[in-house]
């Protein structure tokens, strides 16, 4: 990787390491009833603490029981509560929509892209836009509450990102995909922004409580746990605030990689266990450290792969999914002692939802996985229609990447072209899976949400 340089077949950055690396316009269907909300509190990774564990029946099968489709890809992932499915588009919209018949209910105009996930508490839907906004929305109706300005918006930004050309052009990050996720505690909203900001909005008036500066792009979706607030940023720092006054209480650095631009920054969440905080790095690291005092209790090395999805914690494991190395991995969640791997052969930014046992996660080729996690293998694949539409045209034989049909230039259009016009006709499963009831929901990059898995009460019913 050392001596790469760009080739007319442009890499992604998985590939390029040894082995791989605001009232707005509100749409409400006519036929709209209004709801009595039971104010059950939902979010990114299924709680404060982002452990991705579901206390829910898993889906008996990964059937298409709907499907809602927007106009653009959706990389936010939902948030199931009150029998209401909340996401986001990039088409600017915040959809609820019916989680039992795909049914919508409204549609909120964020005025950018909204690639972060919803969280909703005491009947309020919170979700950060491309706009920078932080907007607080009625659950039932859509309509706006408040919103909240940042500083704005941006990505990642080098010179030359990603080994693009010309080298000293100061660029954007093309996998730089997501937004923070809100997460609500104690009556408080807190986000991360491209703004290099992790702010705390009082969840009631949208008036600022505090925000802490850090020296680049958040992007991370912050946790919450006894008091701290824990959130990792772009400038490779992973940081522990106290939640109610944004003090800095640790701090902990991770790799750099300044030369080439690549191995650097936390862009995935943290999850908190137990006393320790996982999280994995662009660094090609996954960290666990000690939630009060930030030590280094354990990492584990992943060869040159970024880990940018979020992990799960349970039964005493951690599992996550890598990019450059194409791996689901569970290791030791005290001890850092892999358990077992398994191999996904292309991307994954996805973060694994469990559920009984179960754990599931998306694929950049358009594709969910079910890993049975006690026997350690595979138990069912979900394939999207873009995925059986393109996969032969940018798949290989063995279900790996054609580099050669969708990179094919060095420029930064190049890269962004074979991602948005190419890879992302597969169908791409970046967001993370939310499950309920026995369903599981995922948007894709095709532009659907999709709800897999048997109807429980009608399977009752029979």
């Amino acid at each position: 990787m050392y001596g790469w340089r760009p080739t007319p077949n442009y890499l992604p950055p998985c590939m390029k390491l040894p082995s791989r690396a605001s009232l707005a316009c509100l749409t409400l269907l006519a036929f709209s009833l209004p709801l009595s909300f039971a104010r059950a509190d939902a979010m990114f990774r299924g709680n404060a603490r982002r452990t991705g564990v579901y206390a829910t029946t898993r889906p008996a099968n990964l059937q298409v029981k709907w499907q809602f489709k927007t106009a653009e890809a959706i990389l936010s992932s939902p948030a199931v509560t009150d029998g209401t499915v909340y996401f986001g588009s990039a088409d600017n919209g915040v959809y609820a929509v019916d989680a039992a018949t795909g049914a919508l209910r409204w549609r909120f105009d964020a005025h950018g892209n909204v690639h972060s996930s919803p969280a909703i508490a005491n009947g309020t839907v919170f979700v950060v836009s491309g706009d920078g906004q932080l907007h607080a929305l009625d659950a039932a109706t859509g309509a706006q509450k408040w919103s909240f300005a940042t500083g704005g918006e941006r990505r990642f930004t080098k010179p030359g990102v990603d080994y693009l050309n010309p080298a000293t052009e100061l660029m954007p990050d093309p996998w730089d995909f997501f937004l923070s996720s809100p997460v609500v505690a104690d009556g408080t909203v807190f986000f991360g922004s491209g703004d290099h900001h992790v702010y705390a909005v009082d969840a009631t008036t949208g008036k600022l409580k505090w925000k802490y500066l850090t020296g680049d792009v958040v992007h991370a979706s912050p946790a919450v746990a006894n008091g701290m607030v824990y959130v990792g940023s772009f400038d490779a720092f992973f940081y522990a605030l106290d939640a109610a006054t944004g003090s800095p209480v640790w701090k902990f650095q991770t790799g750099r990689d300044d030369d080439r631009f690549l191995l650097t920054g936390i862009p995935g969440s943290a999850a908190v266990d137990d006393g320790l905080v996982f999280f994995g790095s662009r660094d090609a690291k996954f960290y666990a450290l000690d939630a009060r005092t930030g030590e280094l209790r354990w990492k584990h090395s992943l060869g040159n792969s970024w880990v940018v999805a979020s992990p799960a914690v349970t039964d005493g494991n951690v599992c996550f999914t890598t990019s450059d190395t194409h791996e689901f991995v569970v290791l030791n969640a005290k001890t850092g002692v892999p358990v077992f791997a398994l191999p996904h052969f292309v991307y994954s930014f996805s973060s694994p939802a469990v559920a009984e046992s179960y754990a599931y996660f998306g694929t950049f080729d358009g594709r969910l996985h079910a890993v049975d996690l006690a026997r350690h293998a595979y138990a069912e694949v979900f394939a999207t229609a873009g995925y059986r539409e393109h996969g032969a045209a940018y798949l290989d034989a063995k279900g790996e990447l054609n580099s050669a049909a969708i990179w094919i230039g060095d420029t930064l259009d190049d890269a962004i072209v074979g991602i948005r016009t190419k890879l992302f006709s597969l169908g791409s499963i970046l967001a993370s899976p939310a499950i309920q009831d026995g369903v599981l929901y995922i948007g894709s990059a095709d532009g659907t949400l999709y709800a897999l898995g048997v109807d429980q009460a009608r399977k009752a019913e029979n």
